[in-house]
Order: C-alpha cells, then sequence, then structure tokens
C-alpha cells in the first residue's frame, strides 16, 4: 500500500501556525513511508471565502518546502483537486444514500430552525427524517427547497481506532442527523472531505483532535458506502501561555499566529517549521534541531502526544537565533543586508566586521536596526556614562584615555580592525593602563552607549575615521 496524505485547507485567510502544524504532519506521515502528499483546496463554504487565500496557501506551502506530489497546480490522476470543481460528484454520491435510506430529503426552512435554536434545542430535531414518500415526491415536484440529512442510527454507538487516542466509542444519539448537501448544491465540508479522501484513495487522515467526536458520522457513511476506512491521526490542540501562568487555546492574545505573521516578525521559515514539529512531537533522542529532510528520516506517528501542546515564543526565538548561528557567512550576509541597507542607507561599511559581531549574537534578522540604530545617530548621552567601575575609568582619567586615543588615531592611515587593535591597545601599554580602561571611555563616546555589539575597535572600524574621531572629540566636549 502507497501511503497517501492530504492537505486539504479552505481559503479563509492567513495560514495559522495550526493549520501549517497539519500540514507538516501529513507530509511526514507521507514522506516518512515514501508516500505521497496530496493538495485540495475545499472552497465549498463560499460564505467565509476570502480573495487572495488560495495564493496564501500555494505560497506558505512553497516557502517551508512541503511540496505537493498532486494538487490544482500540478494536477495528478485523481483530480480536479478544488472542490467546487467536483460540485456533481457530491450530489449522485448524496442521492445513493437516500435510495439505500441511508440519508433523507430535509425541506426545514431556515426560520423552522433558527425557531427551533431559540427555543433552546440543541442539533436538529429530525422534522423530516420519516415524511411520507408521497409528502416527499409532491415538495420536490414543487420545487420546494431542501438539504440532504445523513440518516444516523438511533441506537447502538459507533467507534474507531486512532493512531494517537487509542479506541474512540461514541453513542449513537448524541451524533446529529448532519447535513451532507446543501440547499444550494454544494456539500458539507463533513460530506465533501469523505468522498474526496475515497476517490483520491487517502490512506492516513491527519486532523486536529477537535474532530476527535466527528469522526464516527465519518465512519459511518464508509460503512454505508462499503468503503475501506483510512487511518486516523488526531493531533493535540496548540496553546498559548496567558499572562497569569495559564494557558488556553493559542490565540492571537498570546502573540502572532500566522506563519506570515512570524515571518514578518523576523522568524525564520525553516525555524518555524521545525517548532512547529515539535508542538505534539517528539523525537526518540532529545536533539531539537532538524532540517525537513531529517525530520522525514525520523518523523513517526508513535511520537505524537495526546497532550495540549503550549506555542512557546521564547522557544522559537532561541530556535531562530540557532539557526542563524549555523548559516553560512554568504547566508547571513544576504540575510542581514536588507536590515544593514535599512540603518546605512547605500554607504559601503566593512559589512565583515559587522557580520562577526551580530552573527553569534542576534536572535532575528529584525532586531539589527535596533541594534545599529547608534551607527546612524549617536544618541544623546549623559558623561556619567564613562564612569565604569570595572574598568576603572572616571572623568578624570576618561579626559586623559580619549585625548590619548584621538592623538593616536589621527595618525592612522589604514583604518581596519587589526590596525585599530593595534594601536589602542598598544596605546594602552604605553599609559600604562588596563585596556579596558582606553577602550571604555573610547566606545561610550563612540556609541554613545553602554551596551553595544562589538567592542570599541569594530565600532570604529564600522564608522570609519572621520566620523570616528568627530565622535571622540565630541566625548571630549562633554568631559
Amino acid at each position: 500500500m502507497t501511503v497517501r496524505t492530504r492537505y486539504a485547507p479552505s481559503p479563509t485567510g492567513m495560514m495559522h501556525v495550526g493549520n501549517l502544524r497539519t500540514a507538516l504532519y501529513e507530509y511526514l506521515v507521507a514522506k516518512s513511508a515514501g508516500g505521497r502528499f496530496v493538495l485540495r483546496i475545499e472552497d465549498t463554504d463560499q460564505e467565509r471565502f476570502v480573495a487572495g487565500a488560495e495564493e496564501v496557501i500555494y505560497r506558505t506551502l512553497a516557502t517551508v518546502g512541503l511540496k505537493h506530489d498532486e494538487g490544482p497546480d500540478v494536477g495528478g490522476e485523481y483530480g480536479p483537486y478544488v472542490q467546487s470543481e467536483r460540485l456533481p460528484l457530491y450530489k449522485k454520491y448524496a442521492e445513493q444514500l437516500v435510495k439505500m435510506g441511508k440519508a433523507y430529503y430535509c425541506f426545514c426552512t431556515k426560520e423552522r430552525l433558527e425557531a427551533m435554536h431559540e427555543k433552546g434545542f440543541g442539533g436538529y430535531d429530525r422534522h423530516c427524517r420519516d415524511l411520507p414518500k408521497e409528502e416527499i415526491d409532491r415538495l420536490l415536484a414543487a420545487g420546494t427547497p431542501y438539504v440532504i440529512r445523513q440518516r444516523v442510527p438511533l441506537e447502538g454507538s459507533t467507534t474507531y481506532t486512532d493512531a494517537v487516542y487509542g479506541e474512540i466509542t461514541i453513542e449513537n444519539k448524541e451524533i446529529e442527523d448532519q447535513v451532507l448537501l446543501k440547499s444550494d448544491g454544494y456539500p458539507t465540508y463533513n460530506f465533501a472531505n469523505v468522498i474526496d479522501d475515497h476517490l483520491m484513495h487517502i490512506t492516513h487522515v491527519v486532523r486536529g483532535s477537535e474532530y476527535l467526536t466527528s469522526t464516527p458520522k465519518y465512519d459511518l457513511l464508509y460503512e454505508s458506502f462499503g468503503w475501506e476506512k483510512p487511518v486516523y491521526v488526531h493531533l493535540p490542540l496548540i496553546m498559548g501561555k496567558d499572562a497569569d501562568g495559564t494557558v488556553s487555546k493559542l490565540s492571537k492574545r498570546h502573540g502572532s499566529t500566522s506563519f506570515e505573521g512570524l515571518v514578518a516578525e523576523g522568524y525564520l521559515p525553516e525555524a518555524i517549521v521545525n517548532y512547529i514539529a515539535l508542538l505534539g512531537w517528539a523525537p526518540k533522542d532529545n536533539e531539537e534541531i532538524f532540517t525537513l529532510p531529517e525530520l522525514e528520516k525520523v518523523f513517526s506517528t508513535d511520537g505524537i502526544s495526546k497532550s495540549p501542546a503550549v506555542f512557546d515564543y521564547d522557544k522559537l526565538l532561541w530556535m531562530n537565533g540557532e539557526y542563524i548561528r549555523r548559516m553560512s557567512p554568504e547566508a547571513f550576509r544576504q540575510h542581514a543586508m536588507p536590515q544593514y541597507r535599512a540603518v546605512f542607507g547605500d554607504a559601503e561599511k566593512p559589512w565583515d566586521v559587522l557580520d562577526a559581531i551580530l552573527q553569534p549574537r542576534v536572535t532575528k534578522f529584525t532586531d539589527i536596526p535596533g541594534l545599529l540604530g547608534f551607527f546612524a545617530a549617536l544618541p544623546e548621552y549623559d558623561a556619567e556614562l564613562f564612569v565604569n567601575k570595572k574598568s576603572k575609568t572616571n572623568l578624570e582619567n576618561s579626559k586623559v584615555m580619549l585625548e590619548n586615543a584621538v592623538a593616536a588615531l589621527e595618525g592612522v592611515e589604514t583604518w581596519n580592525v587589526d590596525t585599530l587593535h593595534d594601536v589602542l591597545i598598544g596605546l594602552a601599554e604605553k599609559l600604562g593602563v588596563k585596556n579596558g580602561t582606553l577602550l571604555w571611555p573610547v566606545r561610550i563616546a563612540a556609541a554613545g552607549q553602554t551596551v553595544t555589539p562589538g567592542g570599541a575597535m569594530e565600532i570604529l572600524a564600522v564608522l570609519g575615521k572621520e566620523e570616528s574621531l568627530r565622535r571622540l572629540n565630541a566625548g571630549l566636549a562633554k568631559l
């Protein structure tokens, strides 16, 4: 048997991290078994359709590397892969169920259903379940609008086995006679996904645990048609940390919850995918950093947890930093350059110096402009910043240090980190002071702040000779 999974999103907006995790696990279930990953667009809910959302789906899957083997854009032998292009199929199968006595026509008006719900009746009261054939024929002949509902057994129970949660049993009396085909001819999600999964030979259905109690409805449909049931793999909920330390279902109040929102905040797509893979699944060893090909090799459904997973933004930030540190110098420069330009414009700088001080430190590329802001404009600062107990500096000796530094640096012709290092370390030795006693006031005058990426030499190298001397003289003036 070839394992076949499908990711079947509805084009209703941005891709939530929960949707992306489902897509990722669908992909990994298939690829870990040498199977096929199918993309199907479920656009039957026309009221919730959002223009452009389908492009978001394609763009996100391409960005994170989840390449589908079949789908609307690449074709396949079980197409079309867009539900709105398969409408005649659903009507045919719904009518077949009616003939088999497994479904029935429901002529209840919207007003009647709303009135029933207003009286506190939950679900549908099966008003049309046993209408006489003559009445059904009359209503159909008169063109009365109708839906087709599933005829669920009123007694007994339905049991199925989930790969994660084990055996699940639901009493049939708890299952509603769900709508299969709406009055506009469109199928409901609950009906269309069963028909499509069967016709597309889907072997494993992966979805959120919120569908655990809905699955018996699907199983009853498979049984009605005499079709083989897929393997069900239900995933734990994704929760978010609340301010008081409790957890609740992940929402916007916890932070960005869409893939594009996280990318806009500076998280790398590959880090997001890696982190999401660990939301509800644990590898057999303690390794946490995985490329997508590595995940394909180590993933297995027996590592999926039943317990809800908590989306930890601090953990994602740590992982993002790990990905940055593992980048090649060329890749780091490519990602960092747009942020460099935001600070320096078209000016040319010793990019290798900036790369060297930032790659070990940054956790998001979007942090770079904030870290380098002092290069673009010297912040206003108080002379008290020159006082540092650890470096043994005060207002008096800082003035002396800066005077000597300016004099020494004015004679430097080759302005780079190595030359500046030799000049300043040699000056400290000549003055008989520790390196920090000289370098602290130089760094404060050059940066105007106590915390900087890189030390005095790197800062001076990036500023250039003219701007460095201007700032050091301005520091002297403060003293």
